[in-house]
């Protein structure tokens, strides 16, 4: 207990130095500990790969850390490319709200709060002038030869596995069997491969193991991204502007051209706050996620989605802030920082809607938000498996459903709350888009 008041005590010194939000400035002191601990690497790494993990967002995390590997530097700084830039130029933010309902499951709610559809990292490369390749096979034998000749050549590889494949995650069924999740390989040393994955060191993994992972993923399969020489010239007020505009108009809509655009940006939001409403429409909250589990899902799945699966917290629109105040700075445009002050206050409005689903009159609720910060270290630590935690979860599902700790009122003002929340980020960010668009 005196380790976690001191720990918590150094989060909040960061948060009043920083202004960052309570999960990302416990990301970051997490890692900081965890990595005054850590040990010599072990042999088998990529020659210049001395950083794994830490960063706000996994993806662009990970692409930091590659680049810092090659020595591809930004032209406004002459050093590494921030993992702010980086996520700017892969199309920053958006939104994304589906909810599918298959006959005997839960209603399974997403939410994307980072650019969507477009590939993420590719997109990062292509404005930082960074060329790269990427390679599938639908032989596991050609992969893994492939992977092995990119690390004799003394390259790393980004590989996009599936998450449930990676038993250190420790999260199973339907919703992760098929969800793409991208994994550094920084090395080998025999039947062993080193990963970069949010640990703060090399995670050795059996070739066998991993490539089982990597093969699971159907829609990709054994995709390999590596880098291809140096980097070219860009024009980073070009760059940003391209990158700045994607962002704009995919917030504002449309973006895929047809009927699913309901789904995506300022219109999904919005319709994820009238969902969130409505006391008697079948997709009305109250109606999908009527049964206790069902709801007990739902509000956990709220609360992951806006603050670390796919994206970060806040849903990431505070570092896309920081990527428009480091573009302000270095471009002198003024309505980049102007447009950066509304976004981060957007995003501390989609960290209390997270934080609220997390209801604190259910004890489950609350158990669930104490295991997510638990699960957060044992992945930065390396310290413990995270599956245990997964059959905790489920067992909270059914004890919130045993006890129903929320009546018809309490819900009602859940709900309300929470679609006040959405409304008031939605709002922030649209002036924020208006600022950059005008």
């Amino acid at each position: 207990m005196t380790q976690q008041r001191a720990f918590k005590q150094h989060v909040r010194e960061r948060m009043a130095r920083t202004g960052e939000t309570y999960s990302t400035a416990r990301r970051h002191v997490l890692a900081r500990i965890a990595r005054e601990g850590t040990a010599a690497w072990p042999d088998g790494i990529v020659k210049g790969y001395d950083v794994c993990g830490g960063g706000t967002h996994h993806d662009t995390a990970l692409l930091h850390n590659v680049l810092r590997a090659a020595g591809v530097s930004a032209p406004h700084t002459g050093e590494p490319w921030s993992e702010a830039m980086l996520v700017g130029l892969a199309g920053g933010i958006g939104f994304m709200y589906f909810v599918f309902e298959y006959e005997g499951h839960h209603p399974t709610m997403t939410i994307v709060a980072r650019h969507h559809p477009e590939p993420y990292l590719p997109a990062a490369l292509t404005r930082a002038g960074v060329p790269f390749t990427v390679a599938q096979t639908g032989s596991a034998k050609k992969a893994t030869a492939a992977l092995r000749a990119v690390l004799a050549a003394g390259q790393p590889a980004i590989c996009t596995a599936t998450r449930d494949g990676l038993p250190w995650h420790g999260v199973r069924g339907p919703l992760y069997s098929q969800d793409p999740y991208e994994v550094g390989v920084i090395g080998a040393d025999g039947d062993t491969l080193y990963l970069d994955d949010d640990r703060v060191t090399p995670l050795a993994v059996p070739a066998e193991e991993f490539v089982a992972a990597w093969s699971a993923y159907r829609k990709g399969k054994h995709s390999l991204l590596t880098l291809d020489g140096p980097a070219k010239p860009v024009d980073l007020a070009v760059a940003v502007a391209d990158a700045v505009a994607t962002t704009c108009a995919h917030l504002a809509g449309p973006v895929l051209g047809n009927s699913f655009d309901v789904n995506f940006g300022f219109s999904g939001a919005r319709k994820l706050a009238v969902q969130l409403r409505d006391p008697k429409g079948k997709e009305g909250w109250s109606r999908r996620y009527a049964h206790p589990e069902a709801l007990f899902f739902g509000l956990r799945r709220l609360h992951d989605c806006l603050e670390w699966e796919y994206g970060g917290p806040g849903g990431l629109r505070p570092i896309y802030a920081d990527f428009l105040d480091e573009a302000a700075a270095a471009l002198d445009r003024p309505a980049y920082a102007e447009a950066a002050t509304l976004f981060r206050r957007a995003g501390e409005q989609w960290s209390a809607v997270a934080t609220a689903a997390l209801s604190p009159k259910a004890p489950q609720l609350v158990a669930y938000g104490e295991l997510v910060d638990e699960r957060q270290r044992l992945l930065v630590t390396g310290e413990g498996d995270a599956s245990a935690l997964h059959r905790r979860v489920e067992e909270l599902s059914v004890e919130f459903g045993a006890a129903d700790p929320l009546d018809a009122a309490a819900r009602r003002e859940l709900l309300d709350a929470l679609a006040d929340g959405v409304t008031s980020a939605v709002e922030l960010e649209e002036r924020a888009v208006a600022v950059l668009t005008r």
